[in-house]
């Protein structure tokens, strides 16, 4: 529930080269802002509007802004604003837009795990977290549309994972990443529904799985959907925020 009065203002419609999506939100209260709809003179005025709002003022239910030289901006295109009250004690969600989440399947809660997770909060993902041990995952209920799995062996969980996940493997064991491996390999066998399977690891981590999964019959075409390692290329050094930013990358350049 809202603790006191907002104005939700939201990105209702686009024309030409814009800096947010439709969809794109943000709450203005007398004394604070939450999201952004695009920075710069466009958000300037939109919050100005909505406080003369909250302040008994006129409020238009939706403004178009041109963005050119008038409002000192150079990106030429046409954003559509939309601004709706929210009474104090009134749900703020019923009102959001609905935006379409990709679903992530991560496996492993060490290091990386949980740097993955904090990012991915403010990404357009639904993730589905799972390790092999309790006590991992932050304290709290997850985010909308997360979901938390503590399960031994974490490979049981592959059956359940949402169609059109992409999947990242790196739990905090070499044998578990291979069994969960295994499992996701033979779901795609079965159902094709997974568009991308990364593993955490070197090359030779890589060289390794792969001959143990020869071994179990998996196929050239098969394997050759592991991505190992994962991030996107260019992107150096091994802290676990630089490589969460590098793998996130690349789960979103999946369109």
């Amino acid at each position: 529930m809202a603790a006191e009065a907002l104005i939700l203002v939201t990105v209702a419609r686009t024309s030409g080269s814009v800096p947010r999506e439709v969809g794109a939100w943000m709450t203005v209260a007398a004394d604070a802002v939450d999201g952004t709809v695009g920075g710069g003179h466009l958000e300037f005025d939109a919050i100005a509007r909505a406080r003369a709002g909250l302040a008994g003022g006129e409020l238009a239910e939706e403004v178009r802004y041109p963005l050119g030289p008038s409002l000192g901006q150079c990106c030429g295109g046409v954003v559509w604003l939309r601004f709706v009250r929210i009474a104090a004690g009134e749900g703020l969600a019923a009102h959001l837009p609905q935006q379409a989440l990709r679903p992530l399947a991560l496996f492993g809660a060490g290091h990386v795990g949980q740097a993955i997770a904090r990012i991915a909060r403010d990404l357009p993902l639904a993730v589905h977290w799972t390790d092999s041990r309790e006590g991992q995952f932050p304290d709290g209920p997850p985010p909308t549309g997360w979901r938390h799995d503590v399960c031994d062996p974490p490979a049981d969980v592959v059956d359940e994972i949402a169609p059109g996940s992409a999947v990242l493997i790196m739990s905090h064991s070499h044998a578990e990443d291979f069994d969960i491996l295994a499992a996701v390999l033979r779901r795609q066998r079965e159902r094709v529904d997974l568009p991308f399977i990364g593993l955490i690891g070197s090359r030779t981590k890589w060289a390794s799985f792969r001959q143990r999964l020869q071994g179990r019959d998996f196929t050239e075409v098969e394997l050759a959907r592991v991505v190992c390692p994962i991030g996107v290329p260019g992107v150096a050094g091994k802290q676990p925020a630089v490589i969460a930013v590098a793998v996130l990358a690349q789960i979103l350049a999946l369109g």
